[in-house]
């Protein structure tokens, strides 16, 4: 979607947007003022320009101009774009709403809502450390984005950060292992498949004794299935034990020693020392689950878990097409802007993919537009 393109289907990709997009410019504070932008058409034109190619604003505001958009200069442009952050999430959240139209799903996922939940690290210019973190989910069915939450540095990631509806079946990495976020699913009526952590996921027998996974898992053979029940503690009522499943299968020679090694290497930049338990886990794919066997067997949950790879092909597409990884702004208001603005690029593909794939042969809405 270069900025020539851009242009040139500019009322094509209006139709696209949610209802009331260009009052809430106003209400939401992105156009106070008509000074050298004079409609949210001008400012959102401006905007995607140096959004969908990464372009800098000094160049943007030449070619906004040159194309007789509106005469603005790169320092008003940067101060229009930091104003907007609210306006660019409003217009995300709302397009999401647009996406939720479902795929034919497969048949395994007839019983679920399957989705995979992850984040990913934006880092600022010159930052020694993690700056920004988008939160991201989408549906397996259809890969279509179904939330998104942009965070400062501290917010880690969890579960508790997603909304959860009843039936949903939330596929996710080991960050997410954590007794306060499955929890938070649970009591949403949803369920989880996670890899298992076994620092942050303590758990326990059905005689409430601790359950010591390594030494259940040490006779494990190629090619077999451990699956077994057990419980972890309730994090509002550390008494009560909740249930699950832990699934695991034991990983080839070649794919062990390659996984020792990428330990190795990561303790030594980090100036750490391996456990030998830490070594040990490493024999092993260890999956935690709350769904029982008569929905889903243990086979069909270790290949359920394949299907998180598709979120990271997801982060993939945005670091590399939309040039999400590295934020050119320099302060908190124009990052966040900057990745909203981003993310409703991305947003406005998809639907723009959705509208040729399933909806009309040419690819576009017809509602609104002038007849010819």
């Amino acid at each position: 979607m270069n900025e020539k393109r851009l242009l040139n289907q500019w009322s094509v990709l209006t139709e696209l947007l949610p209802k009331g997009w260009e009052e809430k410019a106003y209400e939401l504070g992105a156009l106070k003022r008509k000074r050298k932008i004079e409609s949210p058409s001008q400012l959102l034109q401006v905007l995607l320009i140096h959004l969908a190619e990464g372009k800098s604003l000094r160049t943007t505001a030449t070619y906004a101009t040159q194309a007789g958009i509106c005469n603005i200069n790169d320092a008003a442009l940067f101060n229009r774009l930091r104003v907007s952050e609210d306006w660019l999430r409003w217009l995300c959240e709302e397009l999401i709403d647009t996406l939720s139209i479902p795929l034919p799903s497969p048949q395994i996922s007839k019983k679920f809502n399957l989705r995979a939940v992850d984040g990913t690290i934006i880092n600022e210019p010159g930052s020694t450390g993690t700056d920004w973190r988008i939160h991201y989910g989408i549906q397996l069915d259809s890969l279509r984005c179904d939330f998104f939450h942009v965070s400062p540095p501290k917010t880690g990631e969890s579960l508790s950060l997603y909304p959860v509806e009843k039936k949903d079946f939330i596929i996710a990495d080991r960050g997410y292992c954590h007794r306060k976020g499955i929890a938070h699913v649970l009591k949403n009526e949803g369920h989880v498949l996670i890899r298992f952590h076994s620092t942050s996921l303590p758990l326990f027998d059905k005689k409430k004794k601790a359950f010591d996974v390594l030494r259940e898992l040490e006779s494990l053979e190629y090619g077999k299935i451990f699956d077994k029940d057990v419980w972890f503690r309730d994090p509002d009522s550390p008494g009560q034990l909740i249930k699950g499943r832990l699934c695991a299968v034991k990983r080839s020679e070649e794919s062990i020693e390659m996984v020792k090694k990428k330990l190795r290497l990561n303790a030594s930049k980090k100036g750490n020392r391996l456990r030998a338990e830490t070594l040990e886990y490493a024999k092993y794919v260890i999956l935690f689950t709350t769904v029982n066997r008569h929905n889903f067997n243990s086979r069909e949950i270790m290949e359920l878990y394949r299907l998180r790879w598709q979120i990271e092909l997801v982060f993939k597409r945005l670091k590399s097409l939309l040039k999400l990884g590295h934020l050119p702004k320099k302060t908190d208001a124009s990052c966040k802007a900057w990745l909203h603005g981003k993310l409703l690029v991305a947003l406005l593909v998809e639907k723009l993919i959705m509208e040729a794939e399933f909806f009309s042969p040419w690819g576009y809405p017809l509602k609104n537009l002038n007849q010819q």
